[in-house]
């Protein structure tokens, strides 16, 4: 079996861009914070199921609750950068988007003591107006990437890029490995298929599909999945019908599926996927 990119987005439900136009930054505080019990589930899940994964850690959440960071590189799991605050990089100055995503590193690497070599900008938002920031995350030591998404869309992609993982050669000269996020090919169209809201919003067995699809090529795949998305019982914010439908569909059904995913496929970091492919180097970089 191929062994795939099992990703953990380390946010909660009012981080979301979704539901930004009914909660403002200055109100994240006064809302009940469900992400350490959210992401605790999963990784009990994994721990059942013996699986590795990639935990983006946004910076937020690493302040305010530093014993789950430590928990989850404890159980063996790769911890890596969500950025700070959770805002659009193409929204940002270059100036803002360096200070915050270093302060998110040198938190989560203080807490781990090793190196945080992965990063993942917040809803992908790394796309062609914003392709400045992949020289920055290289000017602050990253080895990879995980933020461009080769599809169109209405908050972020990169449409016509590759689909595979490869080294990409920044504007100013630099080198990143980018692991982009999954992809399927159907009807000669190409369509999201790694994870978040499309695994909520197709049927299992499309995902299942689709996922496979890249593994019947001999290629690993990469899954993303938020804690809140299995979390029935979070708080109902009122927004847009369409916002509202992104957030909210099929969160009762998600848990299941994951399940099902994680015995379907076989996962791992998204470090171990990258060295098995001879992107990175054979052992993983150490520090105290």
């Amino acid at each position: 079996m191929i062994t795939n990119a099992m990703t953990i987005d380390v946010e909660d439900y009012f981080h979301v861009a979704a539901l930004a136009e009914s909660i403002k930054v200055d109100e994240w505080d006064a809302h009940e914070c469900r992400v350490e019990a959210n992401t605790d589930a999963l990784l009990a899940l994994f721990d059942e199921k013996r699986i590795k994964s990639t935990f983006f850690v946004l910076g937020w959440v690493a302040e305010r609750y530093p014993d789950l960071v430590k928990r989850i590189a404890a159980a063996g799991h790769e911890v890596a950068s969500h950025g700070f605050s959770h805002q659009l990089v193409y929204k940002q100055t270059p100036e803002v988007f360096r200070d915050e995503t270093r302060r998110s590193k040198d938190l989560l690497e203080s807490l781990i003591q090793a190196p945080v070599d992965g990063y993942r900008a917040a809803s992908y938002s790394i796309t062609a107006q914003s392709r400045w920031a992949l020289d920055i995350l290289v000017e602050l030591g990253f080895v990879w990437d995980s933020s461009i998404f080769p599809v169109n869309h209405d908050r972020y992609g990169m449409p016509g890029t590759p689909e595979l993982p490869y080294r990409l050669k920044t504007d100013n000269g630099g080198e990143i490995i980018e692991f982009p996020l999954s992809t399927a090919k159907l009807l000669g169209r190409t369509i999201p298929i790694a994870g978040g809201g499309y695994f909520r919003l197709f049927p299992y067995w499309f995902s299942r599909w689709g996922l496979g699809s890249i593994n019947r090529k001999q290629e690993p795949f990469i899954f993303y999945l938020h804690p809140w998305e299995i979390d029935t019982d979070q708080p109902r914010v009122k927004a847009s019908a369409f916002s509202m439908f992104r957030h909210y569909n099929n969160l009762d059904k998600c848990m299941d599926r994951l399940r099902n995913l994680t015995d379907d496929f076989q996962f791992s970091t998204v470090g171990d996927v990258l060295r098995n492919k001879q992107l990175l180097p054979a052992e993983p970089r150490s520090g105290g």
